[in-house]
C-alpha cells in the first residue's frame, strides 16, 4: 500500500448527503477482484449519461476537478453495502482524502486499509472547506497526516483527529497483509518448528 504522509491537491466539492457505495461504484462493475481500473467507473451513473457521454455539470467532469485528490463530501458518505470496490474506485481515480461530517463504519475502515484518509470534522469546518473547494482550480488544500492538519488556500488551518494505529498504518503504507508480513521472521520460525512437531500436516 502506498504510504500517506502529506497530500497537496485540488479539492472537489460534493455536498450530497448519503452518498452510498452503489453511487460510488455501481454493482455492474463489481465483477473484478483487481484494485486497479475502477477509477473510470467512479460515480458512473452521475458522471455519464445513457450513451456513455460525460455529464458536463458533474463536478469531476469539470476541467478544474478532473485531477482532484481530495473530496469534500456531505454527511454519511459511503453508506449502503460494504463493497471494498468503493475505496478501490476512489483511489484508482486519484482520490487520497475524503472529508465529511460522518462516514458509514465499514467504508470508513476500508478507506484506511486501502491508503485513503477519511477525515471527520464538525459541520462548520466542512462548510468552510466546501467553500474553499468551490474555488475550482484554486481549491488547493494541503492535508498533513503527521501533524493532523488541513491547510486551506488562504493559509487557514484546521486540525483533525485520527486513530493512532490507523495513522501508523497509513504513514507506513501497511495494509492487513503488510502488518502480517512485519512478523515474517516469527512466522518462519513457527512454521519450521511446526513442520518438525507435526510433519503430517
Amino acid at each position: 500500500m502506498k504510504k500517506f504522509t502529506q497530500i497537496t491537491g485540488v479539492a472537489a466539492p460534493m455536498p450530497l448527503v448519503n452518498v452510498d457505495t452503489d453511487m460510488i461504484i455501481p454493482k455492474l462493475f463489481l465483477k473484478t477482484i483487481k484494485r486497479s481500473g475502477l477509477g473510470k467507473n467512479l460515480f458512473d451513473e452521475m458522471r455519464f449519461d445513457d450513451n456513455g457521454e460525460e455529464i458536463a455539470d458533474f463536478v469531476l467532469n469539470k476541467p478544474a476537478y478532473r485531477n482532484a485528490q481530495i473530496l469534500v463530501a456531505g454527511e454519511n458518505f459511503g453508506c449502503g453495502s460494504s463493497r471494498e470496490h468503493a475505496p478501490w474506485a476512489l483511489l484508482d481515480f486519484g482520490i487520497r482524502v475524503v472529508i465529511s461530517t460522518s462516514f458509514a463504519d465499514i467504508f470508513f475502515n476500508n478507506c484506511f486499509k486501502n491508503g485513503i484518509l477519511p477525515i471527520v470534522l464538525p459541520q462548520s469546518d466542512v462548510d468552510k472547506l466546501m467553500e474553499d473547494a468551490n474555488r475550482g482550480a484554486n481549491a488547493v488544500l494541503s492535508v498533513d497526516l503527521e501533524s493532523q492538519t488541513i491547510s486551506g488556500p488562504d493559509g487557514g488551518q484546521i486540525s483533525f483527529e485520527v486513530d493512532a494505529f490507523k495513522k501508523h498504518c497509513l504513514i507506513n503504507g501497511l495494509d492487513d497483509i503488510g502488518l502480517t508480513m512485519q512478523k515474517a521472521d516469527a512466522i518462519d520460525v513457527f512454521e519450521a518448528k511446526h513442520s518438525v512437531s507435526a510433519p503430517w500436516i
